[in-house]
């Protein structure tokens, strides 16, 4: 079998179960240990795949730059959003995280809506001027337009709020919520605990996915907002978790 071919067969099972594990492929393809693992090496190298101890995961197709990002999925994100939407409450302390569905969230929020806004994020500060806004400080990461750094973790751990909506750049049911910053992903660490509900944003594309850096397990969620018509093979492992599916 070609390499070519090999690799293709390998991406196609990691599509229809979200992992795959080096020893399963060496039996399935009929060839050795080493070529399987260079077969994941070449295929990780090449963004195609996360890989784990003892085979690899689907990585998430997030772009590396936030204006990349903002082209990305628009229509899902916008849906998502309507969907995160539902779940405010009239007079409730809100933390948004950054992000482009994030800043989607925003503008789906009804204009009568009351409540008071905390967000590190300058682009969804800024979009929610004229609403109560409490805006985190820090250092300004240019790739996620978020701050992030110590002041930003401590202003986070002193504040307890109704809800978090979360921005999600990969969820996978077993691997949990991973994020491609470090410093981001720190802060997310620090979000997950400080709202009483958490609501993940995951378009389609992130669902079933990994990135470099773990943030929490899946089940930090309450809520996973997502888009109205996704497969049930990507939600139904959240679902079963005990987390509650919004679309």
């Amino acid at each position: 079998m070609l390499k070519e071919e090999r690799q293709r067969r390998i991406l196609d099972v990691l599509a229809r179960e979200g992992r795959v594990v080096a020893t399963d492929l060496q039996r399935t393809l009929g060839v050795s240990g080493y070529t399987i693992r260079r077969d994941l090496d070449e295929l990780a190298e090449h963004r195609h795949l996360q890989r784990v101890h003892g085979g690899a995961l689907a990585r998430s197709p997030v772009a590396t730059t936030y204006e990349e990002r903002s082209r990305q999925s628009v229509e899902g994100k916008r849906a998502v959003a309507d969907a995160a939407a539902r779940l405010l409450k009239p007079g409730e302390t809100v933390i948004i995280d950054g992000g482009s569905t994030a800043l989607a969230l925003v503008d789906a929020i009804p204009p009568d809506h009351r409540g008071t806004f905390i967000t590190h994020s300058p682009p969804v500060a800024a979009a929610l001027a004229g609403r109560e806004v409490v805006v985190i400080g820090g250092t300004l990461d240019p790739r996620a337009m978020v701050a992030v750094g110590a002041q930003t973790i401590d202003a986070y751990s002193r504040i307890t709020a109704d809800v978090c909506f979360l921005g999600v750049w990969a969820i996978h049911a077993s691997a949990g919520i991973s994020s491609g910053y470090y410093e981001e992903a720190e802060v997310r660490r620090v979000l997950v605990q400080r709202a009483d509900r958490v609501v993940g944003l995951a378009s389609r594309d992130k669902l079933g996915t990994t990135a470099p850096f773990g943030i929490a397990p899946a089940t930090a969620l309450t809520h996973l907002a997502t888009e109205p018509d996704v497969a049930a093979e990507l939600v139904d492992p959240f679902a079963e978790l005990g987390i509650r599916v919004v679309r």
